[in-house]
């Protein structure tokens, strides 16, 4: 095995609240036993429940805030968002389970696939501090989108998910152009003011969004900025040719597309569409996007070498 996911385990006491989303699409079938036996003889404390609801989660991390000081979550990244309110007043660490069918979260921290090497690495309770992304007051750690991407969740019904797997946000991509619209939008980015037309608009804190789609080939999820693309009107057939680019990142190589960074981000549309973040609807335009640098504690797999922190 690749000896980066062999972290050194030392002997720790720590306390962690244990959600599992059951209703993930490898939560209820994924075997975790072996893990969970790694993180007790690693000197872990686990306070273990289901959540089966965003409230729910948050109600739990409250109730058992004062008894824990991290909470390990199991689930999709519609899931891991749910907790991070709770998480981030409540002063916890996090770490996190990928269980779902995108984990762009796990992708931004540079997480494994396998879940035992997951397991290993919360063991070894390496952290970071990580920036949240907040829209109109609520938190999101990928993106947020405007326009198509917010069709292509609606087209993510749970049985695509299921029997497409990780082709299923291409499939939806399909479906959601179909029946999407143009929009004008005014955007203001810490100050200053830009008019597009769009068909979509994504704000990143993290690296990755949308099933491996990468918001700024230069972007990372702690570097203290929200960086933003806004996708022209054009064709199917316009849009095939430059989704490789944009999957990668490379929005700043595309002339049409426009593309800012900043810190604080003022949307308006006309006509005034969803807000959507990390998969989730949570408002309307016009919207204030801002970023929380170093917000949270998480858990990560820590780089071999001189610059791995206690």
């Amino acid at each position: 095995m690749n000896a980066r996911l062999e972290p050194e385990i030392m002997p720790v006491s720590i306390n962690a609240l244990l959600i599992i989303n059951p209703n993930s699409r490898s939560g209820a079938e994924a075997d975790i036993t072996e893990g969970l036996q790694l993180l007790e003889s690693a000197g872990f404390v686990l306070i273990k429940v289901d959540s089966k609801s965003a409230e729910d989660t948050a109600r739990l991390i409250d109730q058992h805030s004062k008894e824990v000081e991290m909470v390990i979550m199991g689930g999709g990244d519609g899931s891991i968002n749910s907790a991070a309110a709770a998480v981030y007043r409540n002063n916890l660490a996090l770490a996190i389970l990928p269980l779902g069918t995108a984990n762009d979260l796990a992708r931004s921290l540079g997480l494994p696939t396998d879940l035992l090497d997951v397991f290993k690495i919360i063991a070894a309770n390496k952290r970071r501090k990580i920036d949240l992304g907040r829209v109109d007051g609520h938190l999101f750690f990928n993106a947020a989108n405007i326009g198509l991407g917010t069709r292509v969740t609606r087209e993510l019904t749970p049985e695509i998910k299921k029997y497409w797997g990780v082709f299923s946000y291409l499939r939806a991509a399909f479906a959601a152009f179909k029946s999407n619209r143009r929009f004008r939008a005014t955007i203001t980015v810490d100050g200053i003011q830009h008019c597009v037309k769009s068909i979509q608009l994504a704000i990143g804190n993290g690296r990755f969004y949308g099933g491996g789609n990468i918001i700024d080939e230069a972007a990372t999820i702690d570097d203290g900025l929200l960086k933003l693309y806004s996708l022209p009107p054009q064709s199917m057939w316009e849009l095939i040719l430059t989704a490789p680019r944009l999957r990668a990142g490379k929005q700043r190589e595309l002339e049409r597309i426009f593309t800012a960074v900043g810190q604080r981000i003022e949307v308006n549309t006309v006509p005034s569409r969803e807000v959507y973040a990390d998969g989730e609807p949570v408002s309307r335009t016009p919207a204030v996007f801002e970023i929380i640098p170093q917000a949270l504690n998480v858990v990560y797999l820590a780089p071999a070498g001189p610059t791995d922190a206690a």
